[in-house]
């Protein structure tokens, strides 16, 4: 169960207040929603809701300045990171800054030759421009010696972040962060690009004030959370309260085709219909391309593109570099199961690995990979030259950011979340860090974490299932990490008219006191032989629509005996 077992009258009581089913009722429960007036904003949640964003500590500093500088017609330069939710905050805030008259340019590092964060070259690259300010996006929280630069060079620099702060702080003229002591803005969990969207929302309205729209039209920020929802679903933040509106906004703006470079991208990517998994596992991926093997900055000038016949051409260039990035990704993920299933797995609660043969800019996906297959938290580190770049993924009840803080001793510098950070590591150093966080695994997890599991909203009668209650789930979306799509076990149930389709899944009728469901097992056609007698079904209700028929078919994600 995702929670503790819920009190039916509460669900009943919300089902009336909602005007929903009490299987829709009860799955919200499950998901902290306790009454009408959380259940309102779950479920019809409105942008005139967002938390103001001056409560952001620091926000007031940094809107001051871009004033100034909007009003002096100073030159900006907005550094973002590599991985999409930098990308999408640089041009989010490149393209909203040119609408509000701005003389803005950009730069995104490198992943190869820069690594990440903000880059002191860059800064250099800036001040001689005639930049006077620079503003980061998705990163710069434990920039304190490029901040000390910056203030040498004569720039003000503005941190934009929402990474996990150090002990010490970069001395930028103003640093907002969600995550910073003192501040006081309601919601935490802000991606990059959302922290960014706050300070234009904010800057806008500023600058309103200032009369600075009296000679050209405001902005309609609605119209870019296209951008906001394309970085806040990539970079796995929770999709609850303010992301989950962010998001749920912003797929639809996704959908109706207002930005040349978002139709050509889901034109190579065969996208139809745009879902958080369409976002996730097709849109992304082609975005992050770039940066992984080449030039990030691709990607910002596809997403500002305002020329279809040009947005396609660099639409295909992305989807080149994804096709070359997944047989990289490929070897490397054979080449790490390999290790681990011959030498170096044993009885660890840990997994770290480095190699020369690695990419840097595929590790991350590989580390995913790795924790799905083997559930531990995961570090893949690629070597060059006696120095390695580190990419970690973890589990539940292990946070990576404090981790690599119990393990700096040994890194030479880190940076993340709590499932996800990246790092820099000396060759010499990987020995020591390898066992510093095998012993902070052991004293923080248990034997029970680290076995794999499969959350779920309780049971179901296969009766319950019509087409009418699983469309209505449709309200709950969108779905992802922090509010994932409901999942409910059905007991008792066999499995009849069993055959294998595809190259690997398994088609069958589940039958349950005289109701018959039809399900999809994709990826399971190996487990035939275990689909006897009485079963507990784990699946994922979900509308199958074929030839313009819809019905209800159940996505099964796990089966067992119920004799268990």
């Amino acid at each position: 169960m995702r929670s503790a077992e819920v009190d039916p009258r509460l669900c009943e009581t919300l089902a009336r207040s909602l005007d929903i089913s009490p299987l829709i009722a009860h799955t919200l429960v499950l998901r902290g929603i306790a009454t009408g007036e959380q259940g309102r904003d779950f479920l019809h949640g409105r942008l005139s809701s967002l938390p103001d964003p001056f409560l952001m500590k620091g926000m007031d500093v940094a809107v001051g300045r871009l004033v100034r500088a909007l009003e002096r017609g100073e030159k900006i330069v907005v550094h973002g990171d590599y991985d999409v939710d930098g990308i999408t905050g640089t041009a989010l805030l490149t393209e909203t800054l040119r609408a509000f008259g701005a003389r803005v340019d950009y730069h995104i590092p490198l992943r190869l030759r820069d690594g990440y964060g903000l880059s002191g070259e860059a800064l250099k690259q800036a001040a001689s421009s005639g930049a006077r300010v620079v503003l980061s996006v998705d990163c710069g929280v434990s920039a304190v010696e490029e901040a000390l630069l910056a203030g040498d060079l004569g720039l003000d620099l503005i941190v934009t972040d929402h990474h996990q702060p150090p002990e010490e702080l970069p001395k930028a003229l103003a640093l907002v962060n969600p995550h910073q002591p003192g501040c006081a803005f309601p919601f935490k969990e802000l991606s990059g690009v959302g922290v960014a969207f706050f300070l234009l929302v904010a800057l806008r309205k500023a600058w309103r004030e200032k009369g600075g729209f009296s000679t050209m039209p405001e902005p309609d920020l609605r119209r870019a959370l296209d951008l906001v929802a394309l970085g806040t679903i990539a970079d796995m933040v929770p999709l609850r309260g303010v992301n989950r509106l962010l998001a749920k906004v912003g797929l639809s703006v996704l959908g109706s085709d207002l930005r040349p470079g978002v139709v050509a991208l889901r034109q190579v990517a065969g996208v139809e219909e745009i879902t958080c998994g369409a976002v996730g596992f097709r849109l992304a991926p082609r975005l992050n391309a770039a940066g992984r093997l080449e030039d990030a900055a691709l990607g910002v000038d596809l997403l500002l593109e305002n020329d279809p016949m040009q947005a396609r051409q660099a639409a295909e260039l992305l989807d080149g570099f994804n096709r070359e990035r997944q047989q990289i990704e490929k070897e490397a993920f054979r080449q790490a199961v390999a290790r681990l299933e011959e030498t170096e797995r044993g009885n660890r609660w840990s997994i770290v690995l480095a190699d020369e043969r690695w990419h840097s800019g595929v590790i991350g996906i590989v580390a995913s990979r790795l924790v799905e297959r083997y559930h531990r938290p995961t570090v893949l580190i690629a070597l060059e030259n006696a120095r390695g770049k580190g990419s970690a993924r973890s589990i539940g009840g292990f946070h990576l950011f404090r981790a690599l803080q119990n393990c700096q001793d040994f890194l030479a510098g880190f940076g993340g979340h709590e499932f996800a950070a990246g790092l820099t590591i000396d060759a010499g150093q990987i020995d020591g860090f390898t066992e510093a966080l095998e012993k902070t695994a052991r004293e923080w997890l248990d034997e029970e974490a680290l076995l794999p599991s499969i959350a779920h909203d309780g049971e179901v009668l296969l009766e319950e299932l019509t087409r009418e209650r699983v469309e209505e789930m449709a309200v709950l979306a969108p779905f992802g990490i922090g509010n994932p799509e409901p999942a409910f076990v059905s007991s008792g149930v066999r499995a009849q008219q069993i055959q294998v389709v595809g190259e690997n899944h398994l088609r069958f009728t589940a039958r349950q006191d005289g109701y018959s469901q039809p399900c999809i097992a994709f990826g399971m056609a190996s487990r035939q032989g275990e689909l006897q007698g009485e079963l507990d079904l784990l699946f994922t209700p979900a509308i199958n629509n074929w030839r313009g028929r819809k019905t209800v078919q159940l996505r099964i994600r796990d089966f067992r005996s119920s004799e268990k």
